[in-house]
């Protein structure tokens, strides 16, 4: 008898337990699109992405033309020649791969850029989740935007709006 009273009770601390966490998410993609500074950052981004690739086609269309003009000229010249005009091509393409490296690729100076720009609004758009999070108790808040598990989630529990007003953002609803 002790056993299943001491079952019970256990069983039932237990639910209450999870019965007094709160649960809140958030849009972060729409608090984002609500940031002024956001969409400016992401407008300097793609400038700076754009010149970089109008950069990186010039040079892969310079190695083009160089490796046309090979292909024509190269069965009227001395072998020596070819060989060092192909060596002078294959670096061409060379530098041009790692400046497209440099730029686009993994910790470069877009990946730079990026964390330089828009590090500081997530982390302020962070912060504003945590302290509403504290005031209200809730246990978790799940981020709905970018490919989340939240399959579904009840309007009544988004604290988006909440987010942008404690970040001082008028928000504008559509």
């Amino acid at each position: 008898m002790r056993k299943l009273l001491f079952s019970t009770l256990f069983l039932l601390t237990l639910s209450f337990g999870a019965f007094g966490q709160r649960y809140a998410y958030v849009d972060t993609q729409y608090i984002l699109d609500q940031i002024p500074e956001y969409t400016q950052a992401q407008e300097q981004l793609n400038n700076y992405s754009e010149q970089w690739m109008i950069e990186i086609e010039a040079m892969f269309t310079q190695v083009g033309k160089k490796k046309d003009d090979l292909v024509k000229e190269g069965p009227l010249l001395p072998a020596e020649m070819r060989d060092s005009r192909q060596k002078e091509i294959d670096e061409m393409e060379q530098k041009a791969k790692e400046l497209q490296k440099q730029r686009f690729g993994v910790g470069g100076d877009l990946f730079a850029k990026r964390a330089e720009l828009i590090a500081p609004i997530q982390d302020r758009i962070f912060e504003a989740i945590q302290q509403i999070a504290a005031d209200r108790n809730y246990a978790f808040v799940f981020d709905k935007a970018n490919q989340s598990n939240l399959l579904y989630a009840d309007p009544k529990f988004d604290m988006s709006d909440q987010v942008l007003r404690k970040m001082g953002i008028k928000v504008v609803k559509n």
